[in-house]
């Protein structure tokens, strides 16, 4: 099993090429998860309450709510 121990709301917790779940803003209300790899970091503040926005290399956008280790 993945470690989900890293918060998606600090920006330093992400960097490119890590794997992380998100939720995007279709599914807020469901809470679905999408897995991917991070393409780039939307976000430019040091911390978000709903989490960092990303870009997934897959092209999809959402707030990263795990960082998988």
């Amino acid at each position: 099993m993945e470690n989900k121990n890293l918060s998606g709301t600090i920006r330093k917790n992400i960097q490119a090429g890590k794997k992380v779940e998100i939720v995007q803003k279709n599914h807020q209300r469901t809470g679905e998860l999408t897995e991917g790899a991070v393409k780039r970091i939307l976000t430019n503040a040091t911390t978000h309450p709903h989490g960092i926005k990303v870009l997934l290399e897959t092209g999809e956008i959402g707030r990263v709510k795990n960082v998988l280790s």
